[in-house]
């Protein structure tokens, strides 16, 4: 009985020992075949770093304002009785806008006239008297200050039959009428916008690093996501001889033709003021850049033998660079990079330094300096 336990128990030690052996040598044989194992290649398209010289330019975002604009309001109080124009049209300069109720001042104005009237026939006649010696200067006095009195009557009743009608300052546009016929209208009471609109102005602030490059007759380009794709030209024509001393910044205006009255006061536009000179610039699809806290990074293409097979390959090497000024779908590097360069555009978030890559430039985006989205 003890012999055969003997021999159980040393059968079940061969045994262990021979599984033990098999994982052993299948443990050695995964570590030997992932020591030469290669990961597969990762799928990107690449771009060639290139050179070009591009316009330089100023860049800021600015508010159009009317070249002419006013809200027109009442200098004296009235009755709205008569309405001469219609909301959102054109109108000539001096054109009747609204007309108030003035029978009062009408009748005021006749009976002031007859005041006048009268005191110039007293004074032709004082006059006369004084040329014959048959009254006193002071009666002559008397008379010619009443025929002013009468006269600057006359004159304030006019003004105030003048103010009664609200005509158009300037030719432009005007906005929708805030009054109605049979109102009241007080003093000040706003009654509608008119507003020139070409040309138009747009008013921007630069810093006051970028005072010495900028001069009157500059071309500026405009553009307004209100028309998207569309890019409006104009010039700049005043630069404020003071800056903010808080923001140390100075205001800058850019004038524009506006003949179809598409710009309007109160938007916003993004204008790039062009400079005379142009700078050569080596430049990447923005895309290529891969943004992190530590430093802006790209990955170079390089063609590299496989020590294991000895064939070549395609393998990246993560190289830091530093940016400037981005245009359309590109950006320039200031540093970092060279001319000729193949770096890799698209699928970089999956790379390494010294992954290998395989290139697939037919699934490339199509990068332009313009781009023109067609739905955005």
């Amino acid at each position: 009985m003890f012999k055969k336990i003997i021999l159980t128990t040393f059968g079940l030690l061969v045994v262990l020992g021979v599984i033990a052996g098999v994982k052993v040598l299948q443990i050695r044989a995964l570590i030997n075949s992932g020591k030469t194992m290669q990961p597969p290649a990762e799928a990107v398209t690449t771009a060639v770093v290139r050179s070009e010289s591009w316009e330089t330019s100023l860049n800021a975002i600015g508010s159009f304002a009317a070249v002419q604009g006013v809200t027109l309001s009442a200098e004296v109080a009235g009755t709205v009785s008569k309405i001469d124009f219609e909301s959102g049209t054109p109108v000539a300069q001096g054109a009747l806008l609204v007309e108030l109720d003035s029978s009062v001042e009408q009748a005021q104005l006749r009976s002031a006239e007859a005041t006048s009237d009268l005191a110039q026939l007293n004074l032709t006649r004082a006059r006369g008297l004084r040329a014959q010696n048959t009254n006193s200067q002071s009666d002559l006095d008397a008379a010619d200050a009443q025929a002013k009195q009468a006269a600057a009557q006359l004159d304030n009743l006019r003004a105030i039959l003048a103010k009664k009608q609200i005509v158009a300052p300037f030719a432009g546009r005007t906005g929708i009428r805030l009054v109605n016929v049979g109102q009241f209208l007080g003093v000040g009471t706003p009654i509608v916008s008119v507003q020139a609109l070409d040309p138009i102005f747009l008013d921007l602030s630069l810093p006051q690093q970028q005072l010495g490059q900028i001069t009157q007759g500059l071309l500026a380009r405009v553009s307004t996501d209100a028309y998207v794709g569309r890019v409006f030209e104009g010039k700049v024509t005043a630069i404020n001889p003071d800056l903010d001393p808080i923001t140390r910044s100075v205001k800058v205006q850019v004038t524009l033709p506006n003949a179809d009255s598409q710009l309007r006061p109160g938007m916003f536009g993004t204008v790039s003021i062009l400079l005379p000179a142009s700078v050569p610039v080596t430049f990447i699809p923005a895309t290529a850049v891969l943004y992190a806290p530590y430093g802006d990074t790209v990955f170079v293409v390089e063609e590299k033998k496989n020590e294991a097979t000895g064939e070549l390959q395609q393998v990246v090497r993560q190289q830091f660079v530093r940016l400037g000024t981005t245009r359309g779908d590109f950006v320039a590097v200031v540093s970092g990079l060279k001319a000729g360069e193949i770096v890799v555009s698209s699928g970089v978030f999956k790379l390494r330094n010294g992954a290998t890559v395989s290139i697939h430039n037919e699934l490339a985006p199509d990068a332009k300096l313009a781009p023109k989205p067609t739905d955005s």
